[in-house]
């Protein structure tokens, strides 16, 4: 179905010649666009009419909840015969897995899961893998890991009216996608057993449950219902059921996984005992060995995302599945509020990573837990196709790219100097006079030196002692130095 936009407004001022360079942009090919445009100016949207002429998948992003909400809502309003889902983290509350050794604190992973958030992200993942007309306005949850897309469809399950097959064939795919059976509490993710009925609670589903009613070994009819009241609401031919959880793994590969996770505990164990870290050891073979026992008894257990590698069978290092893999090769990225979201994306990465190599390195975690991380910027650029940021302020890095011919990006300043070890200024070999750079920029470090960022140390004997005397009071007995310009 192509988007159908339902609107009272019609394109007024500016955005009319907006949507038209913005489609011409991209249907030229260009892979970055900006769209500038004041607080209240209606660039919301302006997008929407993007997207419908486009009439492509879109990810929408949003650099907090509560924009991605108002985000959700403009666009269930606009597009209220598609597709429009909303994709965020689904914890009210979560305090990550830490240690600080200084003080020999663990603290354990803690969190509360809202089933609505969760049963909206289901619902964005099975929308994508069956229809084209989906808008997913989502947070920087977007680029933490999902199970891949090839598994998540493996796991799906489809019956039809007529269909021969067992009752007790059905019940066991459920249970293998996570349902849970409970015949007295009935609610979204779990099923019930009635002689040949069958009822099952979709993971994605809002109010409405499902009824296989079995003759023998076939489905004699499938129907939909009101779980609270019982009534019918429709009969069905065919019906699709999604897994009940976001981490989802086939049993021939998770048979695979418990033996790769084995190993790799032997071999972790190993270095930990050549390092004379035996009380690290001793605790990562407590705790894995319990996490092994719950997969292979449960199918599930706490903290499987830190086991994804080996579920989803990757290689070391590799990047993860995200829910941007869902979505088909043409995509389209609205990156909203790019200003504040795009350095967001970038920093995710490294603060994850920070975290857990405190825990691999005391033994909490295999070193396979590093690869349970959000993506880099690099590959999330990689990632995605085109892109359109919508700012009031944009930043320097969204001007940059948003010129004709640019097929990848145009990195960060801040990645250019840490990785090339130098100050750049718009392609000038030294500061501006009025820039912030050109007076001394002082850091504190261990040799007791001040140093300018991304600058060489240089001695200036003429102002030694004016320096001296200028900061003697903050730093008095410590041997200093005068750091002149790059």
């Amino acid at each position: 179905m192509p988007f159908q936009l339902e609107s009272d407004y019609k394109p007024r001022g500016d955005q009319g010649q907006a949507i038209a360079k913005l489609i011409k942009s991209v249907e030229a090919g260009n892979r970055h666009q900006t769209l500038l445009g004041v607080t209240g100016s209606g660039k919301t949207f302006t997008i929407a009419n993007v997207i419908r002429e486009l009439n492509r998948p879109t990810l929408v992003i949003s650099h907090n909840k509560t924009l991605a909400a108002q985000l959700y809502s403009e666009f269930k309003q606009f597009f209220p015969k598609n597709a429009v889902e909303y994709f965020v983290s689904y914890f009210d509350y979560y305090q990550p897995e830490a240690y600080i050794p200084r003080t020999d604190t663990y603290i354990e992973k803690d969190s509360s899961i809202n089933e609505e958030i969760e049963r909206l992200r289901l619902s964005a993942t099975s929308a994508l893998l069956t229809r084209r007309d989906t808008i997913v306005v989502a947070s920087v949850s977007c680029i933490y890991g999902v199970t891949s897309p090839e598994d998540y469809e493996r796991m799906l399950l489809t019956v039809k009216r007529g269909q021969h097959t067992s009752r007790e064939a059905v019940l066991s795919r459920l249970v293998d996608m996570l349902y849970e059976r409970n015949d007295i509490s009935f609610s979204r993710g779990k099923f019930r057993v009635r002689g040949d009925v069958v009822e099952v609670y979709p993971a994605t589903a809002d109010e409405e449950a499902v009824r296989l009613e079995f003759f023998g070994d076939e489905i004699d009819a499938i129907t939909r219902f009101d779980p609270l009241t019982g009534h019918a609401h429709e009969s069905l031919s065919v019906i699709t059921f999604f897994p009940a959880k976001q981490f989802v793994t086939p049993a021939d590969k998770l048979n695979r996984a418990l033996q790769t996770i084995r190993a790799e505990l032997e071999d972790r164990i190993k270095v930990l005992e050549s390092q004379n870290k035996l009380l690290e050891a001793q605790r990562l073979r407590i705790r894995t060995e319990y996490d092994l026992e719950m997969l292979q008894e449960m199918g599930f257990c706490n903290g499987i995302e830190n086991y994804s590698r080996h579920l989803s069978g990757r290689p070391p290092g590799s990047k993860p599945y995200t829910i941007v893999d869902f979505f088909p090769k043409d995509f389209l990225v609205v990156i909203d509020e790019s200003h504040a979201t795009i350095p967001q994306i970038g920093g995710m990465y490294e603060g994850d990573r920070s975290r857990k190599t405190v825990l691999v390195n005391y033994g909490f975690r295999l070193p396979s837990a590093l690869d349970n991380r959000p993506l880099n910027f690099d590959e999330f650029m990689k990632l995605t196709n085109q892109l359109v940021y919508v700012s009031a302020t944009p930043a320097e890095f969204e001007i940059q790219n948003s010129v004709v011919g640019n097929k990848g990006y145009v990195p960060h300043r801040r990645q250019r100097r840490s990785s090339n070890l130098r100050c750049i200024f718009r392609g000038q070999t030294s500061p501006p006079r009025n820039s912030r750079f050109a007076s001394p920029e002082r850091r504190w470090l261990s040799n007791k030196s001040f140093v300018r960022p991304d600058c060489s140390i240089q001695k200036s004997r003429s102002n030694r002692s004016r320096t001296r005397s200028t900061i003697r009071s903050s730093f008095a007995g410590n041997v200093l130095r005068k750091v002149s310009g790059c």
